[in-house]
């Protein structure tokens, strides 16, 4: 509760306080009973606000909606019927247990996908990473062309060396700066590191080597035959400058708080849903996660991708 709290101070803060005084410097209010009845009617927002708080902290957050897509993909046509489920920037942790993981990756097998991709920021708790490890491991079952895991900048943040021992021992594929052709495909998928370059120039830079460290392994001729996982939506653009027909991207949580299906602080270049470059196509992911505990006009998704000619 805690948390509700905390965010309905902030949206009283910045949202109500706001308005009304704008309402009072740019508009002329009779002095009046209209004035009265106008004034009443602001009371009417913290109200609102309290209620958007509590619907996003204990409903909106928790209901996972499933999202289906087809994506032409030519030039690997054996992997035509493929599908590819991804989920992303799950931040286990207080608002995010082990056992509501087990659940959700027991809810994304039901539709049945051939392949898992994990976009990043799902080992976000020290504590708790080793039984999530064993967890998405138990899970790989699920998934008869496995799991496919790519790093976030949280992992990072939450003892990753660690993390990345834990995984080595498991059958999940973890593609950090590197890729992996899928059993019995000419299908690769190839997962890109994080870029923490702070200024605009240093992260073009960074993030175009990085994606080329993780493709390198992949022939010039398959790339058209390639998925390339990444946190950062903005590897879109890289993607599509390697002809990379599909990238997956997570890390935006899709604007967190979003309005008729667009963010309502949009804080990137690409926020949510498909990205179009050419012949190439990205998604960045909503998350199934949160940085605040709650979620409004944005609920956490599973997305599917079933791969066509």
């Amino acid at each position: 509760m805690f948390w509700v709290t905390l965010v309905f101070l902030a949206a009283l803060l910045f949202i109500f306080v706001p308005a009304v005084l704008a309402c009072l410097v740019y508009q002329k209010i009779p002095v009046d009973k209209n004035k009265r009845r106008f004034l009443h009617g602001l009371t009417l927002y913290p109200a609102a606000l309290a209620g958007a708080s509590c619907y996003g902290y204990y409903y909106e957050r928790k209901q996972q909606v499933k999202h289906y897509y087809d994506v032409k993909f030519p030039q690997a046509a054996e992997a035509a019927g493929l599908t590819i489920a991804q989920i992303s920037d799950v931040h286990l942790g207080k608002f995010f247990s082990v056992e509501d993981l087990r659940q959700l990756l027991k809810l994304v097998a039901v539709d049945k996908p051939d392949i898992l991709a994990v976009t990043g920021d799902l080992f976000d708790d020290v504590q708790l990473n080793p039984a999530a490890v064993q967890v998405l491991d138990e899970a790989v079952d699920l998934f008869p062309k496995g799991i496919y895991f790519c790093i976030g900048n949280h992992e990072t943040y939450r003892n990753w060396g660690r993390t990345a021992k834990l995984l080595a021992k498991t059958r999940v594929h973890v593609l950090v700066g590197r890729a992996q052709q899928v059993p019995g495909t000419r299908l690769w998928l190839a997962g890109a590191e994080y870029s923490f370059s702070r200024d605009d120039e240093s992260f073009l830079l960074e993030k175009a080597s990085l994606t080329q460290k993780a493709v390198q392994a992949i022939p010039q001729a398959e790339l058209g035959q390639t998925v390339l996982l990444a946190h950062h939506p903005e590897y879109i653009d890289n993607g599509a400058q390697l002809g990379i027909p599909l990238t997956l991207t997570g890390h935006t949580h899709g604007g967190q708080v979003g309005f008729f299906g667009l963010p309502l602080i949009p804080m990137y270049k690409y926020n949510r849903g498909w990205v179009e470059i050419g012949d190439s196509r990205g998604y960045v992911h909503c998350g199934n996660g949160s940085w605040l505990p709650l979620r409004v006009g944005c609920p956490p998704e599973i997305a599917y991708f079933r791969l066509t000619e």
